[in-house]
């Protein structure tokens, strides 16, 4: 069993039920975001489950350097602290670089360290030492085991408000697999594992400017995940995924969210014996 985290009025980890960590890729302008929170947030509770809201405010690692990155640092956090206050929703978003760790701190609940930096010493330290909670994506190219020296980077600062996600693992050229192997792995530290979902069905650079993605195979390897035993799934969302300004490819049309998540949580309460 995974230690407990308290993210605001949510508790991820032990044997609670799911929690859904969801939104839009990035943040594309305020209203988007809050309507897509709003929905969230009323889905949720219908469904009896906890969310973090998530929103980027700036994507750093797009394909091109043409591609749409977000609103930025100071606009982006703006809106985030607008979803808390008007929605009364944890939220979490990634920090890039140690420079930007203390404001994201200010506003966020979850401090998100993206996986391709999920080896930068400096940036866990950081974010640890704010007393956050973090979230840290095991990167393509990690072995499942190696997240422990990750958390042990965290974990020195005093912080163990740690949780780990997987995304999928390198595959050949512009793919990716999950290794269901993992989860179990990664929640042998103790930590919450999340499941990423959407990230783990795109498709790096295959569209040549822009990453692809596989959206019709989510649904199944998020009831895989949840059968292996998870405490968190990830998802990103969006009203109309063919016009989302990032990762539209791999993203969930809302409207088909309810009807996956029931699914889901009728295996999670199997799983942890609710």
């Amino acid at each position: 069993m995974t230690r407990e985290i308290e993210i605001g009025n949510v508790t991820l980890g032990g044997d609670r039920p799911l929690v859904l960590f969801a939104g839009p890729c990035v943040i594309e302008d305020e209203t988007l975001t809050l309507r897509v929170a709003a929905f969230l947030k009323e889905m949720t509770a219908e469904l009896g489950i906890g969310l973090v809201f998530k929103g980027s405010y700036d994507k750093a690692n797009r394909t091109s350097v043409t591609s749409f990155r977000g609103p930025g640092i100071d606009e982006g956090l703006r809106i985030l602290a607008k979803v808390k206050s008007e929605l009364g929703l944890p939220v979490v978003s990634d920090v890039h670089d140690v420079s930007q760790v203390a404001q994201a701190a200010e506003v966020l609940d979850v401090i998100q360290i993206p996986a391709f930096l999920c080896r930068q010493t400096d940036l866990l330290v950081a974010v640890g030492e704010t007393g956050k909670v973090v979230n840290i994506k095991k990167g393509q190219f990690l072995a499942p085991g190696d997240m422990k020296n990750a958390v042990g980077k965290v974990e020195s600062t005093g912080n163990l408000q740690i949780a780990l996600t997987e995304r999928g693992s390198t595959f050949g050229y512009n793919n990716l697999v999950v290794d269901m192997r993992s989860l179990a792995i990664m929640r042998q530290t103790g930590c919450p594992v999340i499941f990423d979902a959407t990230h783990s069905v795109q498709l790096p650079g295959g569209e040549g400017g822009s990453s692809g993605g596989q959206r019709e195979f989510v649904g199944a390897l998020s009831r895989a995940a949840i059968a292996v035993g998870i405490d968190g799934l990830f998802l990103e969302v969006h009203e109309d995924p063919s016009v989302a300004l990032c990762d539209g490819p791999n993203s969930l049309y809302l409207s088909a969210l309810k009807q996956m998540l029931e699914k889901i949580i009728a295996i999670d309460r199997i799983v942890k014996g609710h």
